[in-house]
């Protein structure tokens, strides 16, 4: 656990002193995003910074490649260098985007490509923990991966919206898996692990880089961080589901057989909901899966009434529940876990609309006051009209 510890800490510090280098090169390359219609901020601000994770990350893996525990990682397999130089394409490909702006289906196009290059490297769902994989061919393996790999891209891309959104997700959903990993691996005869490793190298960058993108930003991450970060969750996933040995799994009794494909849907729950609550608004709008709008759940956080820190926190607070939340079952009865889950989702609820309800009872008032002003109003000539004195009269002039 020490030797994770140290390489978190590498990587994190050497984020968070590059970070500051890196900003520098991007305000002289001219990476400066224009404040769009559907930006939260301002003010322009460079971006780039999945540079300054990529250097952490590599620096990370390049000293663990070096440590007598995790060198064997290294030596008996290429997946690290696989992923690796997978992590170097990305964040390219994000850079050209953070200057250019690159068209989204040329975006699409080179994604698939890397995460195909990636899978026939060897980082392949091979088989799940509840069976072996229906695809024996190695090809549709290799698909399903790149899919897989696309697909937690851009749901990472689409929830950076907001100041250090995006890097504490990933870092939540990074101590879930290192945990798991960790406990999967102390199963083993060796104790190494690279799902660990990698996990834990990116929670390093992702705690480096929130000391600068903490709102206000110093810098963005833009796609080259989001990209980045979306992928390396992803391969770590891949590395600790899709090569489970089921009967390892199912005989244990302290990892259940269902986690391994529950915990990296609940990782990545919250940027999976805002991604395809987005490709169907927007295609029953008749538009592009890619159009930008202002519907993100980050932007109705902010229209809720949150202020960007606490909309950042409170969004950090559901993808906590929904990813460590997961994790309790390995270690507290299921029934004692679902209390806590309940109980957790209701302080977070009230949380979420505290603002809007603070806002909006005042309103209901006023408007409630005013409705009875406007009956009462109405009610006064109904009531001058059947005054005794005026029946009178009414009737003196039939008289008459």
């Amino acid at each position: 656990m020490r030797v994770y510890l140290l390489i978190a800490a590498i990587a994190g510090g050497a984020t968070w002193l590059v970070t500051p280098l890196v900003r520098h090169l991007a305000i002289r390359i001219g990476a400066v995003g224009k404040v769009r219609a559907r930006d939260v901020h301002t003010v322009p601000t460079p971006r780039m910074g999945g540079l300054a994770m990529l250097v952490g990350f590599a620096v990370a893996m390049l000293f663990a490649s070096r440590i007598p525990f995790i060198s064997g990682l290294f030596q008996s397999s290429h997946q690290a260098w696989v992923i690796l130089a997978g992590a170097v394409a990305i964040c390219l490909l994000g850079i050209a985007d953070d200057l250019w702006d690159l068209d989204w289906m040329l975006k699409l196009a080179g994604q698939l490509l890397i995460s195909v290059f990636v899978s026939w490297g060897g980082i392949q769902i091979i088989s799940l923990p509840l069976g072996s994989l229906v695809t024996a061919s190695p090809s549709l393996s290799m698909a399903i991966t790149a899919f897989l790999i696309v697909a937690s891209i851009n749901a990472v891309n689409f929830v950076d919206g907001l100041d250090g959104l995006a890097a504490g997700i990933v870092a939540i959903g990074g101590i879930a898996f290192a945990a798991y990993s960790y406990i999967i691996a102390r199963i083993s005869p060796s104790y190494a692990s690279l799902a660990t490793l990698l996990d834990v190298a990116l929670v390093g960058i992702c705690v480096g880089f929130l000391l600068h993108n903490w709102h206000p930003a110093k810098l963005f991450m833009g796609d080259s961080g989001s990209m980045l970060l979306g992928y390396l969750i992803t391969c770590a996933s891949i590395v600790v589901t899709g090569r489970l040995d089921p009967a390892t799994i199912h005989t244990s009794l302290y990892l259940p057989a269902f986690m391994p494909i529950l915990l990296p849907i609940l990782v990545l729950f919250l940027p999976v909901l805002d991604m395809c609550l987005a490709i169907v608004r927007r295609l029953s709008h008749g538009q592009s899966p890619m159009h930008p709008d202002r519907m993100h759940l980050h932007h109705r956080m902010l229209k809720i009434g949150h202020s960007v820190p606490s909309a950042v926190l409170i969004l950090w607070g559901w993808a906590a529940l929904f990813s460590l939340g997961s994790l309790s079952i390995l270690f507290v009865p299921a029934s004692y876990a679902f209390i806590g889950f309940v109980l957790a989702a209701g302080l977070l609820t009230i949380a979420t609309l505290y603002p809007y309800y603070r806002r909006r009872i005042p309103e209901i008032r006023r408007e409630n006051a005013a409705l009875a002003q406007a009956r009462q109003l109405s009610g006064k000539p109904a009531a001058h009209e059947a005054a005794p004195g005026h029946a009178r009269i009414d009737s003196d002039e039939s008289d008459q």
